[in-house]
């Protein structure tokens, strides 16, 4: 039997398999899927749960269950290449043919002190639901500062608001305006949105250090009950152990095929994979289906072809009545594109 053994029951991981499932495999093949949880935990819906708008059980999605799919719960702690084994954690070695990494990412503290050990996370289940328990047991009237201004600092605000009308919410960005990769017309709409809500904006913010109840801009303390962390991302620390060339945010360079070159049976899938797009959900599933076409045509002893990654563009929201989004070139704000997104959260929780 031949063992494809996929790393992370995410969005790239679960595509992947959903790819691999909708047609024909060979007889002799096993899939083994090795996943910390019992479920896919919807990742980009995390700032909701921790602001305390949705609950815990609507951001699951069983895993598929297929005759040739096997699921093996435990955490990954380290993958030998060489010998081709993955090491669990208290738990025997997995021995693989194939192996497709999808382990995701975790934060990026940029050297910051005190910034790991004092700010609170959206960046896993059990993260977001520790970030859930101490903003809702937060007093009237506390502060909270969300450093970080992209997307999941958006999002977590504008829920937060509308889940704790009572506290006073800012947030610390380092550049001029919110979601400064975006255009200038929907920083606006964002900024607008978020002085009628009474969220302030402090940018211009360089996060120097983090204590308990303190962030320091540079040498300018900046009084605090609770600061999240929403200031950038990094491959998880299996990755980052793995000694392979990588770009410059650590993630894993691959050729054409998305297979590492000097283990062409390894595939990386995702945030830990050197992608041309910003780390995003749809980029690992979208990334995955054509992993998903590249394996089967080669246990077809076929010529894999793999065309472009084009992505359909990107939606947000200001809380359950308003959004924005790019499309291409386009910018969308208002009602549409939170309705947009609402569809696409149905879509991905009744994948399989």
């Amino acid at each position: 039997m031949k063992k494809l053994v996929i790393l992370g029951g995410g969005y790239g991981g679960l595509a992947l398999i959903q790819e691999l499932f909708s047609s024909y495999l060979p007889h002799d093949l096993e899939v083994v899927l090795i996943d910390r949880m019992p479920y896919q935990g919807l990742k980009t819906e995390y700032y909701a749960l921790a602001a305390g708008t949705v609950a815990d059980t609507e951001l699951r999605v069983k895993f598929p269950v297929y005759d040739k799919l096997s699921i093996h719960y435990g955490e990954v702690t380290s993958v030998d290449l060489e010998s081709k084994l993955v090491y669990l954690y208290n738990d025997d070695p997995i021995e693989y043919d194939q192996l497709a990494i999808a382990l995701g990412c975790t934060d990026q503290y940029h050297g910051v002190p005190g910034a790991e050990e004092f700010t609170c996370s959206l960046q896993s289940f059990s993260g977001a639901r520790e970030t859930y328990l101490r903003l809702n047991n937060l007093k009237p009237y506390g502060q909270v500062h969300i450093v970080g201004g992209g997307l999941s600092g958006i999002e977590l605000a504008s829920d937060l608001r509308e889940s704790r009308p009572d506290l006073n919410i800012a947030i610390l960005d380092r550049g001029a305006r919110v979601l400064s990769s975006f255009p200038n017309r929907l920083s606006a709409y964002i900024q607008r949105w978020f002085a009628e809500n009474n969220v302030e904006i402090h940018s211009g913010v360089s996060v120097s250090r983090v204590e308990k109840d303190v962030v320091y801009n540079v040498d300018q303390p900046i009084p605090t009950d609770i600061t999240v962390w929403t200031a950038g991302i990094q491959p998880v620390s299996v990755i980052q152990n793995l000694d392979l060339p990588k770009d410059r945010s650590g993630r894993i360079l691959l050729n054409d095929l998305y297979q590492v070159p000097s283990h062409p049976e390894v595939y990386v899938i995702g945030d830990c994979a050197s992608l041309p797009f910003v780390p995003s959900a749809q980029a690992a599933g979208a990334q995955a289906e054509q992993i998903g076409y590249v394996l089967k045509a080669l246990w077809r002893d076929d010529t894999p072809k793999v065309h472009p990654l084009k992505l359909k563009g990107t939606l947000g929201s200001l809380g359950k009545r308003a959004g924005f989004g790019l499309m291409g070139s386009t910018s969308v704000m208002g009602r549409v594109p939170r309705l947009l997104k609402s569809g696409v959260l149905w879509k991905s929780k009744r994948h399989f």
